[in-house]
């Protein structure tokens, strides 16, 4: 057997897509899974296009996901994310994916593995990669998650259903603390530029911001005038390098480069003002309180991480922060805000008290869209996986083929029933 079928959904969730696997269809060793992702993915591919595999040749298309049900009793699944690299073969958990996010809900509903009446579904995810509850509400028709719609999502063609999620306490997800140096401001050094006031905040997910002019950027820049933007990208990656040290995701420089590639996340920001986006349109100034462009992984987002765009909002509710000293900001604290990005604008709120001086953040919410694009079988060479998982799976595979096709086509579509009864799946 030359190839190996894994079970897999392959998912829009925001403006990223994802391999998405049950937990019950995955070896439990680490080392099998990594090699089942990348070879999946079609990773590490040096041409940074990922043509052998279903990733995008984009940090945003090419991650996975793992669902299983929780133990937690405040949760109905567990949900573990999982970046994968382009040029390299790594795959890191260290975070959270908040696009990846919004399509957990409807795919514990569509497969079966949480229960939901006709007309709304509430799931509660366990983000294990952060140890956060997040909590997914949306449409149910005919059993499953709605797709059509009338929420615009910016990055995303047309209109669909929209997926509330609900970020709880989401402060300190990869540190243990909101701000993980203790400092709202400080200074850090970047080769080529010197000092660079920042602000290192870990909500949702940790991001590093900085003013965009501090680059010598008006911050209206889109990703191609980023990436071609003289030794941009560089002081950028020394930036992150920097950061993530100050935070504590990393002990040495040499980790922060090879293997924590996409944290923490880079921000550039600048007050609002009239900008282009990806589509020709413009973006006035008066329609948003903040101008971001993001980074992660080496790369300029098109739009905005959502977990990213968490933490800005985070941050622009933080007294003396690097984003609360450059937003316009309405005089209601709990208002919305509005992010322009690459593509449009990004609505999220946070809910941010203080209690002896210190800020906490609540709640943070946001709105995205989901839509299962292909379920069935992934295939992998049989010479990417362990020697071990290749002939478990060599048997499993000829034993299907030998038996699945009668049972296949009697179990229909071979999801879960809403009543949670398993079918044989095709």
């Amino acid at each position: 057997m030359e190839q190996l079928a894994i079970d897999a959904v392959y998912m829009r969730g925001g403006t990223s897509r994802a391999l998405i696997f049950k937990e019950s269809d995955l070896p439990s060793s680490q080392q099998e899974r990594d090699a089942i992702f990348l070879a999946a993915t079609g990773s590490p591919d040096p041409n940074g296009r990922q043509l052998d595999g279903m990733g995008g040749g984009l940090s945003s298309l090419s991650k996975i996901a793992i669902v299983g049900p929780s133990a937690r009793p405040d949760a109905d699944v567990d949900y573990t994310f999982g970046q994968v690299a382009i040029d390299s073969p790594v795959v890191q958990y260290k975070g959270n994916c908040g696009n990846i996010s919004s399509a957990i809900g409807p795919y514990a509903v569509d497969e079966g593995m949480v229960a939901a009446a006709e007309g709304s579904a509430t799931v509660r995810i366990h983000n294990t990669n952060t140890g956060k509850i997040i909590v997914a509400q949306f449409e149910v028709r005919g059993g499953r998650a709605a797709v059509d719609g009338d929420f615009v999502l910016e990055g995303v063609a047309g209109s669909a259903a929209p997926v509330r999620l609900a970020f709880q306490s989401p402060g300190g997800a990869a540190t243990g603390r909101l701000l993980p140096t203790g400092h709202v401001r400080e200074h850090l050094d970047v080769p080529g530029l010197g000092p660079v006031e920042a602000s290192m905040v870990d909500l949702a997910n940790p991001v590093v911001f900085v003013a965009a002019a501090a680059f010598g950027l008006r911050g209206t820049e889109l990703p191609a005038d980023l990436e071609a933007h003289p030794g941009l990208l560089e002081r950028c990656e020394s930036l992150r390098v920097a950061a993530a040290l100050a935070m504590g995701l990393v002990d040495k420089e040499e980790t922060a480069r090879t293997v924590m590639k996409n944290l923490p996340q880079v921000c550039l920001l600048s007050p609002a003002q009239d900008s282009l986006t990806l589509d020709g349109s413009t973006l006035a100034a008066g329609s948003v309180h903040i101008t971001a462009r993001m980074l992660s992984a080496g790369q300029p987002h098109r739009a905005i991480p959502l977990t990213g765009g968490m933490c800005l909002a985070g941050a622009m509710r933080i007294p003396g922060s690097v984003a609360a000293q450059l937003a316009t900001l309405d005089a209601d604290a709990g208002a919305d805000l509005l992010i322009g990005h690459p593509s449009g604008r990004l609505r999220v709120a946070a809910r941010v008290s203080q209690n002896d001086g210190l800020s906490e953040v609540e709640e943070a919410v946001v709105y995205r869209s989901a839509r299962r694009l292909m379920e069935g079988r992934v295939l992998v060479p049989a010479s990417r996986m362990p020697a071990r998982l290749a002939e478990a799976q060599t048997t499993k595979a000829s034993n299907a083929r030998t038996h699945d096709a009668p049972a296949r086509q009697a179990a229909g579509d071979g999801r879960r029933d809403a009543t949670g009864a398993a079918h044989e799946r095709s």
